[in-house]
């Protein structure tokens, strides 16, 4: 009874129009204390008003410690305003920082590259605690990069299961060498105070350039939305997760640490890179919302490996078609109206709109069923185990693209 009783007494405080403070130790459910984020933290916090509150309160009352929230129906005030599948593009911000790593002679130096670009995507978040839109599935997004040089780079995703959900994403820039491919299988718990999402799944990362280097896989963390009931609302990362490379022997265990109630900062990342699993090459440390420095334990030189502010300034953005000339599946057309709802403030007209598509999605599902249709996925197919894209590698960048390209926006299938 003490944890709910804790939980009844605060979400009875926020429908009264203020955020209790609840002294409890630190835990997998427990979070930052409350009052005002420390200078420089504003951007990270939010703090809900009564409405909100009201809606929490009635959501929690669904919710028990360690249930699975896969079907539990979160308020739209929590909801980034993009899909899931889009927001995995927030990791091709900065592929710059692994552009050319295939003409650096050291395996070492190559794999301190691609960490750099792995750590270089968390910074890009809303404020405070959002969520992204689950993706349906079969639904898809896709974009293109131009780049200062005139090269260019392409990314699509699509979701290749609903039970359990799995989105798979592919990403290649012919001309740089680089391709990048994964997937994520999330897994979201309710822990009290904390909604935990674990992030199955992996980036890999292959240097065309560097064939033998093979792919370089890279784990991901665990996300953490602190403060639903009490304190103050933060999205942290957290727990190690591991990076590596089989063919050189390098790997690093990268701890991001989640905030302490006593003390600390937030986002602190600290990490090890090792070289057959022994010797410590250098170290990495920093917040990944601001800046990562680089030390090499042969020389004891530092440097810095990515400034979040500096690397703002050369992201280069997006492009996606126009709604008018998507498909129907196609994650902004898709999501169309509850974007604007969510734009206008108008929670009740965004409640509609995303009943209207997980309603849209149910329906499709159920005529499956009757007419015995196994759904079948567009754009990747799974290999080994693992979530790849549906097309062959070429050796000639401007063949690769014209391949991409017909692929990518290839007419859909005729059923």
């Amino acid at each position: 009874m003490g944890l709910f009783s804790n939980i009844q007494g605060a979400a009875s405080a926020v429908t009264r129009g203020k955020r209790p403070s609840i002294d409890q130790p630190g835990g997998p459910g427990s979070g930052p204390t409350d009052g005002p984020p420390p200078p420089g933290e504003d951007d990270e916090t939010s703090v809900l008003d009564q409405e909100q509150g009201n809606i929490i309160l009635a959501m929690i009352s669904q919710l028990r410690p360690g249930m699975d929230l896969q079907k539990v129906s979160f308020p739209t005030f929590v909801l980034e305003p993009r899909s899931m599948l889009e927001r995995i593009t927030d990791f091709m911000s900065h592929p710059e920082l692994v552009f050319g790593a295939e003409n650096i002679p050291d395996a070492e130096e190559r794999f301190v590259q691609v960490l750099s670009y792995y750590l270089s995507g968390w910074h890009i978040k809303p404020k405070g605690v959002k969520k992204p839109y689950n993706p349906v599935l079969g639904e898809i997004f896709r974009c293109r990069y131009e780049y200062p040089d005139g090269t260019k780079g392409f990314y699509i995703a699509e979701q290749v299961s609903h039970h359990p959900p799995i989105s798979a994403y592919f990403y290649i820039s012919p001309h740089n060498k680089v391709r990048i491919a994964g997937e994520l299988r999330p897994k979201s718990r309710f822990l009290g105070n904390s909604v935990a999402t674990m992030m199955e799944g992996e980036n890999r990362v292959l240097l065309m350039g560097r064939p033998d280097d093979g792919e370089y896989v890279l784990g991901l963390p665990n996300m953490f939305a602190r403060g639903i009931l009490f304190g103050t609302m933060i999205l942290e990362l957290g727990d190690t997760t591991m990076c590596k490379n089989d063919a050189t022997g390098m790997s690093c265990a990268v701890e991001f640490k989640t905030k302490g109630w006593m003390g600390g900062q937030y986002n602190v990342i600290t990490g090890k890179i090792k070289k057959g699993g022994a010797t410590e090459i250098g170290s990495i440390d920093g917040r990944w919302s601001h800046q990562l420095d680089y030390k090499d334990s042969r020389n004891g030189k530092q440097r810095v490996l990515f400034n979040a502010n500096q690397q703002k300034k050369s992201m280069v953005q997006k492009q996606v078609a126009p709604e008018s000339e998507q498909e129907p599946n196609e994650s902004r057309r898709l999501w169309s109206k509850l974007t604007a709802a969510i734009a206008n403030k108008d929670m009740e007209a965004a409640q509609a709109a995303k009943a209207e598509v997980e309603e849209s999605q149910r329906a499709l599902a159920r005529e499956r069923e009757t007419k015995g249709i196994v759904h079948k996925q567009r754009f990747f197919e799974l290999r080994n185990g693992l979530w790849q894209a549906k097309i062959d590698m070429l050796e000639d960048p401007d063949e690769m693209i014209a391949a991409v390209e017909k692929w990518m926006w290839a007419p859909p299938p005729q059923d």
